[in-house]
């Protein structure tokens, strides 16, 4: 399957034009054997330089793509942050035009970060569908241990090799099934917001997201059996969730309150959890899913301002510690202060009809026991405990608004 930006270029209802600039997708076996080709295709010339990890470049059944340099970093404690950025930026040499991610969104990340600091075109090579953010312009980093978005550079060719992916670990698949079933949470929580603040909204955007869902929702039984294509559904709609990013120029999309849990997890605070990305989004969106659903329930409510507004250094600091500055800044202008108690009270039956759109918690969990994907805050390694702590405060960890956020106006 090849994809052109042809098949994404359009005008839609909500009067922008929508663009990417990524100018190949290529999803088909044995594809990295030929990044020559591909890169001559899209006229791209120069030195190129492939990054792996030392898992990745180890891997079963793995293609290295032909270069002129390859840089290996050691995966033990690898992660995407200032770290992982200074080490790849010193070993690459002067001359490199075409910087290529090879292996797991960590390795993007890094790989993409540097490719914007050096004006180098980048390519993705993801080697599992573990993720939805190979086709991203944006990079997920851990910057002085905050959890941040940072402008970097999006692919401008990805080659999903299939004959590579289907081989990765089951548990990496599962993982990208986890990502994707966020959506269901995250396109509510974008829709409530529209209702409630008039935030941008592109139904044509969501409608892509959804064709995502629908791409993996349809080949769950065949990954339980290994069955290609059903790596190349699973891939194609982690890809379309990263294009949907790129159409509407932020994560929107792709990431609300699932992911905000994601995140609290992985800042450390609550414990240390070595679930992967996507693991932690799953059971994120398990969380929302009974919390949204609770709420459903109420066919009436009350509005009332926020108690924790203004957010202060004191009512942050017993949970977020030394990140409370951080958390600070990046709520600086809170979203919630946009959100007229009268507004929600007179919404609320709108925002009950987009609530009862989401799967239920156990619809959810049956999917994701189907295939042996965690499923509670126990198996990430994370206390039950904590269930209160992140419901409370993981809104704050990005300054987006979300129906979670939203419940704190709630009597």
């Amino acid at each position: 399957m090849i994809i052109l930006p042809a098949d994404f270029d359009f005008v839609c209802d909500c009067g922008r034009e929508h663009k990417v600039s990524i100018q190949k997708i290529v999803i088909e076996n044995d594809c990295l054997c030929r990044l020559g080709e591909h890169l001559a295709d899209l006229g791209i010339t120069g030195k190129t330089c492939a990054v792996y990890d030392t898992n990745t470049y180890s891997a079963k059944g793995m293609n290295r793509p032909e270069t002129d340099y390859q840089i290996i970093l050691h995966a033990a404690n690898l992660h995407a942050d200032e770290k992982g950025v200074d080490q790849l930026l010193k070993e690459l040499p002067d001359d490199v035009n075409i910087l290529i991610a090879v292996g797991s969104g960590t390795i993007h990340d890094i790989t993409r970060y540097c490719a914007a600091e050096r004006n180098c075109v980048f390519v993705s090579a993801p080697t599992a569908a573990s993720v939805d953010g190979f086709a991203s312009s944006v990079a997920a980093m851990t910057w002085k241990d905050f959890k941040v978005t940072m402008p970097a550079v999006a692919p401008a060719l990805i080659l999903a090799d299939i004959s590579v992916i289907s081989q990765a670990p089951s548990f990496l698949s599962v993982s990208g099934v986890g990502d994707i079933l966020g959506k269901y949470i995250c396109l509510a929580d974008w829709k409530i917001a529209r209702i409630l603040t008039g935030e941008y909204y592109c139904e044509g955007i969501a409608g892509l997201m959804k064709d995502a869902v629908n791409e993996v929702m349809n080949c769950i039984n065949d990954l339980k059996t290994g069955k290609i294509s059903a790596f190349e559904k699973l891939t194609y709609g982690l890809l379309l969730s990263g294009v949907a990013m790129q159409l509407s120029g932020n994560s929107r999309p792709a990431s609300g309150a699932e992911h905000h849990i994601s995140h609290f997890i992985e800042l450390g605070i609550i414990g240390n959890s070595h679930a992967l990305h996507g693991e932690k989004v799953g059971v994120g969106t398990l969380l929302c899913a009974r919390k949204y659903h609770e709420l459903y329930e109420r066919k009436t409510i009350k509005a009332i301002p926020d108690l924790h507004y203004p957010l202060t250094k004191e009512y942050l600091q017993p949970v977020f510690g030394d990140l409370s500055d951080s958390v600070l800044a990046e709520n600086k202008n809170d979203v919630l202060t946009d959100v007229k108690p009268e507004v929600l009270e007179e919404k609320w039956e709108e925002i009950r009809t987009i609530i009862s759109e989401i799967p239920t918690y156990e619809h959810l969990l049956k999917i994701l026991e189907s295939i042996n994907a965690k499923t509670s805050l126990t198996d990430l390694g994370i206390e039950e405990t904590n269930l209160a702590a992140i419901f409370e405060f993981s809104p704050y960890v990005r300054s987006r608004l979300t129906l979670l956020r939203v419940s704190k106006l709630l009597d």
